[in-house]
């Protein structure tokens, strides 16, 4: 090839920049990257820079959320992590609730964090699915969806909607727990326990897989504090940082939990990290599930704040005569009070945190969200250089990049 002269290789486009030097564009085909593009050039085999470029999925969901009403702007954010869409909600609505200076009810809170780590679990099966697809293990990708299910089905069975939920609402909660729901969910712990051990032996001990993920993509502990990154890449660069324990929200002051933290830093120790928060998860399901059963449901005031709850006599007839509680809350034109709040929670890839500011409107006037994704893409441009373009998958499986997280 001539400098200059770009040529279509294996399905990737190649343009020789240089007379050593390759560029080579990796994606923006879905399979390939997931919605984006990594542009790398290469001495021989071996990648001398790689630029991540973002943006093919940008849906300027910031924009739109100052000309909607407060409530539906839930179910527009979290649509940016469809299987972790509770945690990905909530510090929006947390936010909110600064601003209008309401607090929810304790049981409320718990049922937060029961959706919340159900989806955390959910978010980190697919992220593994997906890592397996592109380290060409079939296996842990079909186990890892497969168990995903199981989650989902609980979610959907909590508040009546596969992936996109919107249950937390400001002041509480969409929907109590099920009757059964309790039993179910401790069983689907006691099965998923189990699962771990299977991934252990067939995936992260496998002497194939370890070989391809220790030593590589290793971000130093200074290098992972200075470029900012967050969530389980940061924990397996030995950094002890989560959101629920620096500055707890909801109930998870209350509740009995590690975070796990690796000190190695490679694609090895991300993946374990992510696999350890599974059985923490686990944990505290079971905890909360433990505590909700103990906790009485009168009516629906113990699920939302009093100033959003119907008093009608009548209204309550009808949900007692269906036997369950349902929120339809009287808030589809609240107006937020003027001022500013900021809120911040651990999703499943990280801390994502919320600026909201209010002019007294019933819309937003100004609504930031800076997501964990977004904060960890800087991880291709610093470690890749170096490594092999073969070792281009497995760095980018472990990080659990999610582009539309992150273009947002």
């Amino acid at each position: 090839m001539k400098v200059g002269e770009t040529r279509r290789v294996h399905g990737l486009d190649v343009k020789r920049v240089d007379r050593d030097l390759y560029e080579v564009f990796i994606g923006p085909q879905h399979p390939g990257s997931g919605h984006m593009r990594i542009i790398v050039r290469l001495d021989g085999d071996v990648i001398v820079e790689a630029d991540p470029d973002i943006g093919y999925v940008h849906r300027t969901v910031e924009k739109l959320s100052e000309g909607r009403r407060w409530i539906k702007i839930i179910p527009l954010v979290e649509r940016m992590a469809i299987l972790d869409a509770c945690n990905v909600t909530l510090p929006y609505v947390e936010a909110v609730e600064k601003l209008l200076g309401i607090e929810p009810p304790e049981k409320a809170k718990y049922l937060r964090v029961l959706l919340c780590e159900i989806n955390r679990i959910a978010s980190h099966l697919y992220g593994m699915g997906i890592f397996g697809v592109f380290l060409g293990h079939s296996t842990m990708y079909m186990w890892a969806f497969g168990d995903r299910e199981v989650f989902v089905e609980l979610a959907e069975w909590l508040t009546g909607a596969r992936l996109t939920h919107s249950y937390p609402i400001f002041g509480g909660v969409r929907r109590d727990m099920p009757q059964g729901f309790a039993d179910a969910a401790r069983k689907a712990v006691r099965y998923m326990r189990r699962r771990l051990e299977d991934y252990r032996k067939i995936f992260l001990d496998n002497p194939v897989i370890r070989r391809r993920l220790e030593g590589v993509g290793v971000i130093p502990r200074n290098l992972a504090i200075d470029l900012g990154i967050v969530g389980p890449n940061l924990r397996a660069s030995g950094v002890e940082y989560d959101v629920r324990v620096v500055e707890p929200y909801e109930v998870y002051d209350e509740l009995e939990f590690e975070v796990p933290v690796f000190e190695e830093g490679d694609a090895l120790a991300r993946a374990w990290v992510r696999v350890e928060e599974i059985r923490q998860s686990l944990n505290i399901i079971e905890q909360v599930v433990d505590r909700l059963e103990r906790m009485p449901t009168e009516d629906g005031t113990s699920l939302i704040h009093q100033r959003f709850w119907p008093k009608a006599p009548l209204y309550r007839q009808v949900l007692e005569r269906e036997g369950r509680v349902k929120i339809i809350p009287l808030m589809a034109a609240v107006k937020v009070p003027k001022g500013r709040a900021f809120a911040r929670a651990e999703a499943g890839r990280g801390e994502i945190a919320y600026y909201v500011e209010s002019d007294g409107a019933d819309v937003p006037y100004r609504v930031r969200v800076v997501t964990p994704s977004f904060r960890n893409v800087l991880i291709f441009k610093y470690v890749v250089p170096g490594h092999r373009l073969a070792d281009l998958p497995a760095i980018y499986g472990s990080i659990d990049y999610f582009p539309p997280e992150a273009d947002r």
